[in-house]
Protein backbone atom coordinates (compact mmCIF):
# COMPACT_ATOMS: atom_id res chain seq x y z
CA UNK A 1 0.00 0.00 0.00
CA UNK A 2 0.94 3.77 -1.42
CA UNK A 3 0.24 6.02 1.30
CA UNK A 4 0.90 9.46 0.81
CA UNK A 5 1.25 11.33 4.38
CA UNK A 6 0.54 15.01 4.32
CA UNK A 7 2.62 17.37 6.56
CA UNK A 8 0.38 19.98 8.15
CA UNK A 9 1.80 23.28 8.40
CA UNK A 10 2.46 26.22 5.84
CA UNK A 11 5.23 26.89 3.01
CA UNK A 12 7.46 29.94 2.76
CA UNK A 13 5.12 31.57 0.08
CA UNK A 14 1.58 31.10 1.99
CA UNK A 15 3.97 32.83 4.84
CA UNK A 16 5.03 35.71 3.01
CA UNK A 17 1.58 36.67 0.92
CA UNK A 18 -0.01 36.89 4.91
CA UNK A 19 2.61 38.51 6.26
CA UNK A 20 2.25 41.27 3.43
CA UNK A 21 -1.78 41.03 2.97
CA UNK A 22 -1.28 41.80 7.50
CA UNK A 23 1.66 44.72 6.42
CA UNK A 24 -0.96 46.40 3.61
CA UNK A 25 -3.63 46.05 6.45
CA UNK A 26 -1.50 48.08 9.25
CA UNK A 27 -0.82 50.69 7.09
CA UNK A 28 -4.50 51.76 6.39
CA UNK A 29 -5.52 51.10 9.60
CA UNK A 30 -2.95 52.83 11.89
CA UNK A 31 -3.73 56.02 10.40
CA UNK A 32 -7.54 55.50 11.17
CA UNK A 33 -7.01 55.02 14.66
CA UNK A 34 -4.24 57.91 15.67
CA UNK A 35 -7.24 60.10 14.33
CA UNK A 36 -9.34 58.20 16.74
CA UNK A 37 -7.54 59.79 19.88
CA UNK A 38 -7.90 62.80 18.81
CA UNK A 39 -11.62 62.65 18.12
CA UNK A 40 -11.87 61.36 21.71
CA UNK A 41 -10.04 64.31 23.10
CA UNK A 42 -12.06 66.77 21.20
CA UNK A 43 -15.31 64.85 22.18
CA UNK A 44 -14.60 64.59 25.79
CA UNK A 45 -13.77 68.50 25.73
CA UNK A 46 -17.30 69.01 24.68
CA UNK A 47 -18.75 66.54 27.06
CA UNK A 48 -17.31 68.07 29.78
CA UNK A 49 -18.45 71.96 28.78
CA UNK A 50 -21.56 70.88 28.73
CA UNK A 51 -21.32 69.84 32.02
CA UNK A 52 -20.75 72.47 33.04
CA UNK A 53 -23.38 74.33 31.58
CA UNK A 54 -25.46 71.86 33.19
CA UNK A 55 -24.28 72.03 36.11
CA UNK A 56 -24.28 75.61 36.50
CA UNK A 57 -27.41 75.43 35.17
CA UNK A 58 -28.78 72.93 37.95
CA UNK A 59 -27.50 75.11 40.63
CA UNK A 60 -29.08 78.78 39.42
CA UNK A 61 -32.16 76.20 39.57
CA UNK A 62 -31.69 75.31 43.52
CA UNK A 63 -30.45 78.64 43.78
CA UNK A 64 -33.67 80.65 42.58
CA UNK A 65 -35.78 77.54 43.97
CA UNK A 66 -34.78 78.65 47.57
CA UNK A 67 -36.20 82.04 47.04
CA UNK A 68 -33.45 83.86 48.88
CA UNK A 69 -31.78 86.33 46.45
CA UNK A 70 -29.62 87.44 49.35
CA UNK A 71 -27.87 84.23 49.52
CA UNK A 72 -24.74 83.71 48.44
CA UNK A 73 -23.95 79.52 49.22
CA UNK A 74 -25.93 76.47 48.69
CA UNK A 75 -25.38 72.82 49.27
CA UNK A 76 -25.31 70.49 46.10
CA UNK A 77 -25.55 66.69 46.62
CA UNK A 78 -23.45 67.64 50.18
CA UNK A 79 -20.83 70.18 48.52
CA UNK A 80 -20.97 73.48 49.44
CA UNK A 81 -21.49 76.28 46.58
CA UNK A 82 -20.81 79.81 46.73
CA UNK A 83 -22.69 81.88 44.21
CA UNK A 84 -21.68 85.04 42.19
CA UNK A 85 -24.90 86.89 40.51
CA UNK A 86 -27.19 83.48 40.87
CA UNK A 87 -24.74 80.93 39.46
CA UNK A 88 -21.64 78.96 40.63
CA UNK A 89 -18.28 80.98 41.03
CA UNK A 90 -15.01 79.87 39.73
CA UNK A 91 -13.57 77.95 42.87
CA UNK A 92 -17.13 76.05 43.29
CA UNK A 93 -17.79 75.07 39.73
CA UNK A 94 -16.02 72.04 39.72
CA UNK A 95 -18.45 70.90 43.10
CA UNK A 96 -21.13 71.03 40.65
CA UNK A 97 -19.25 68.38 38.73
CA UNK A 98 -19.51 64.02 39.41
CA UNK A 99 -15.98 63.85 37.67
CA UNK A 100 -13.70 65.82 35.31
CA UNK A 101 -11.03 62.74 35.12
CA UNK A 102 -8.59 63.57 32.41
CA UNK A 103 -8.51 67.46 32.85
CA UNK A 104 -6.51 69.85 34.99
CA UNK A 105 -8.57 72.43 37.17
CA UNK A 106 -6.89 75.92 37.22
CA UNK A 107 -8.74 78.54 39.16
CA UNK A 108 -8.06 82.20 39.65
CA UNK A 109 -10.98 84.65 41.59
CA UNK A 110 -12.77 84.85 38.11
CA UNK A 111 -12.12 82.13 35.89
CA UNK A 112 -11.85 78.49 36.23
CA UNK A 113 -9.82 76.96 33.34
CA UNK A 114 -9.87 72.48 33.05
CA UNK A 115 -7.22 72.30 30.66
CA UNK A 116 -6.96 68.61 28.96
CA UNK A 117 -3.90 66.05 29.84
CA UNK A 118 -2.57 63.61 27.84
CA UNK A 119 -2.08 59.85 28.45
CA UNK A 120 1.16 60.83 30.12
CA UNK A 121 -0.47 63.67 32.49
CA UNK A 122 0.60 66.68 30.16
CA UNK A 123 -1.38 69.34 29.70
CA UNK A 124 -2.71 69.62 25.68
CA UNK A 125 -2.39 73.32 24.53
CA UNK A 126 -5.23 74.73 22.90
CA UNK A 127 -7.56 72.06 24.34
CA UNK A 128 -9.73 73.50 27.29
CA UNK A 129 -13.05 74.75 28.69
CA UNK A 130 -13.32 77.68 30.28
CA UNK A 131 -16.17 78.99 32.86
CA UNK A 132 -16.45 82.56 33.43
CA UNK A 133 -19.07 83.15 35.99
CA UNK A 134 -21.74 86.47 35.42
CA UNK A 135 -20.25 89.77 35.62
CA UNK A 136 -23.53 91.24 36.83
CA UNK A 137 -27.27 90.02 38.09
CA UNK A 138 -29.29 88.98 34.80
CA UNK A 139 -26.62 87.30 33.19
CA UNK A 140 -25.29 83.69 32.42
CA UNK A 141 -21.93 82.60 32.96
CA UNK A 142 -19.81 81.69 29.93
CA UNK A 143 -18.28 78.46 29.19
CA UNK A 144 -16.38 78.32 26.25
CA UNK A 145 -14.42 74.90 24.73
CA UNK A 146 -11.02 75.63 22.86
CA UNK A 147 -10.98 72.55 20.72
CA UNK A 148 -8.10 73.59 18.38
CA UNK A 149 -5.23 72.12 19.74
CA UNK A 150 -7.22 68.55 20.73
Amino acid sequence: MNRKISEGGFNLVELVVVITILGIIAAFAVPRFSALEAQARLASTQALAGSIRSGAALSHALWLAQGDPASTTLTMEGEPITMTNGYPDAASIASTLVEYMGFSLTTTSSTALFTKQSSSGATIANCFVRYVPPASADTAPTVAAATGGC
